[in-house]
Order: structure tokens, then sequence, then C-alpha cells
């Protein structure tokens, strides 16, 4: 049973219907006072109601399909109840039964702790069996990113009936490093002249300067833009769709395919997201300092920015071993 939900000028209202109160309490919480993304709080609540949903199996609480239970009622007692051996069976189904990765069963160990913790320090529990659980180890990947013959390539090869706007989406993504949320968020008067406010995860505000080949783009697209729109949030947009909406992630995620299939590359291996690494490896190539690169990217954590110092290492590496007189030079007998 999906979540109680109703459209509200427009937009989606999620409240959290089909989880217990004390659970929908927690995200109410997250998203009006830790003032997190709905996006990210929607996150917390699929991770949390198929917890719910497995515990209620667990516990032989119902004989329906486990996606097919509503956990609504499910005791608070239960889940005060559990212990660390409890959760390692759920992360055990997560991974047997879901086939859930690595990546996927740290996120969910990441929601079950900050509800723990939560239900914890507000007096609503008495222990968080979830104290002492570890994530598993992630191996870090090396972003994949276009080198500057490709991006040249890539935006030269723009063409199409939304040739002008789709230019000024791209130019941005290989500039400025933006989130596909970000992007897509975009509002008419965050733009300042040559800086860009940029509302990041957790509605994080920082500011971006927009370089000469940004604004050219901007100003080229703001010409035509349309200017007659009906809906409210489209009319403060930056980029529109041909339903005069604000553009859609998805819709931003197919143009990129489209751009990337003419210039040549694999639409397989680049996306949005993958610009976003080619204009932070490619000003880390120029020199641009890590800690500068952190509040352009808007990490909150410079550890995340660190994969492209290891990225330079590695190039570094390959740089030397790629020399000709690598393993040609021997000593003389």
């Amino acid at each position: 049973m999906a979540s109680t939900s109703k459209t509200v000028r427009g937009e989606r209202y999620n409240n959290y219907g089909d989880v217990p109160t004390y659970a929908r309490d927690y995200l109410f919480y997250l998203k009006n006072v830790r003032n997190l993304s709905s996006r990210t709080v929607d996150a917390y609540y699929i991770d949390l109601r198929g917890f719910f949903r497995f515990l209620v199996s667990y516990k032989n609480l119902s004989d329906l399909p486990i996606d097919e239970i509503n956990p609504v009622g499910l005791s608070l007692d239960i889940v005060a109840s559990l212990t660390l051996s409890d959760i390692y069976i759920y992360l055990n189904y997560a991974n047997d039964e879901r086939q859930n990765n690595a990546t996927t069963r740290s996120r969910k160990i990441s929601s079950l702790k900050g509800f723990y913790k939560h239900l914890n320090k507000n007096a609503i529990i008495e222990n968080n069996p979830t104290e002492y659980l570890e994530a598993p180890k992630i191996k870090k990947r090396l972003p994949v990113y276009l080198n500057v013959e490709e991006s040249v390539g890539l935006l030269e090869n723009i063409d199409g009936k939304n040739q002008v706007r789709n230019f000024a989406i791209i130019t941005i993504f290989l500039n400025c490093g933006l989130r596909l949320s970000e992007l897509v968020g975009m509002n008419l008067n965050d733009i300042n002249g040559s800086v860009l406010r940029v509302v990041g995860k957790g509605n994080k505000e920082r500011l971006i300067h927009l370089n000469q080949s940004c604004i050219d783009a901007l100003v080229e697209y703001l010409k035509i833009r349309p200017k007659d729109l009906n809906d409210p949030d489209a009319k403060k947009a930056v980029f529109i769709s041909r339903n005069g909406r604000r553009i859609s992630r998805r819709m931003v995620e197919v143009l990129v395919d489209k751009h990337l299939q003419q210039s040549g590359l694999d639409k397989t291996i680049y996306s949005p997201h993958k610009l976003r690494h080619t204009a932070a490896t490619l000003m880390h190539q120029e020199g641009v300092d890590i800690r500068v690169l952190q509040e352009i990217l808007g990490h909150s954590n410079l550890g995340t920015t660190q994969i492209y110092t290891h990225l330079a290492d590695k190039e570094i590496t390959e740089a030397l071993d790629s020399n000709p007189l690598n393993k040609k030079i021997k000593k003389k007998q």
C-alpha cells in the first residue's frame, strides 16, 4: 500500500500515512525542523517503511507478501525491543532476499541509526540497538569524467529545437559542477550578475561564480525563454519544458543522453552526474585547491571531495608509467 498522498497546488503532499505515528513524527521532524528536502525525507520514509514491513513479517504479525504489508499499526514496543542481532537479521534479509548491495545497505543503516538515535534522544525508547552498528565498507570508485576534447565535442554537437536551452544546461553542468536537483531547482532570482545562488542538499545555500561561458549561454537562453507561463512555479524557474513547466529531472537526463549520443559518447557511461564529475576533475587538474573545490561542489565533508585528489594521484602514476623509457633502461652487466 502506497503512502497516502495528494496534490496541493501542483506539488505532491505526502503525509506518510502508512507508517506508524512515531515514525511519521520523525519524518515531519526531519522535514520541518531539520529542514531536509522532501526528496531526502521521502528516501528515509521508503527505508523505514521497508524496515517496518520486515518487522511485521519477522514477528509473524501478517501472512501477506512483505511488499503488501501496511505497517501503520506496528507497536512501538516491538521497535524498542529489538537488539543488534535483530538488526543484523534485517540486513541479512536485505542482502539475500532484496539483493541490496553494500551502498544500499549502508544507506538503510544510516536511516535506521538516525531514526533510533532520535527516539532514544527524546526518551521515546530506552535503548538504541543501532548505537554500535557499523556500515559495510564501500570501495571508493574514481569518478568517470569527460576530458577537455570530449567536453568541447559534446557542446559543439548540441542542436535541435531546444538547442539554446540545452546548450545552457550542459554548459552550466560542465563549468559549475551542479547537481541535477540544483540545476532543475534554479530560479530567475537566484542569478545576480555573475553570481548564482544554489540551494543544495539539506537546503544549504552557496554562491557560485558564473564564468563568461555560463553568462553568455544564459543570456542567449533567457532571450528566448517562454514568457507567457500559467504555472506559478514555472514563472520563477530558469529552465522551462516544452509544456510550460519547470524542467524535470527526467527531461534533463533524457536531453543529456541525446546529446551525448549525438557527439559519439557512450550514454550508458555518462550522465548529468558525470558532467558534475567532469567539472570538478577539470578544475582540479588546472590547480584548483581541494578546499575551494569543496565549496564549489557543496560538499559538507572534505573527504567527499578528496576523491579528486586520488584521481590526480592515479593520473600521475599512469603518466609516469607511460614514459617511453619505462622498462627500457637496463643496468649494465
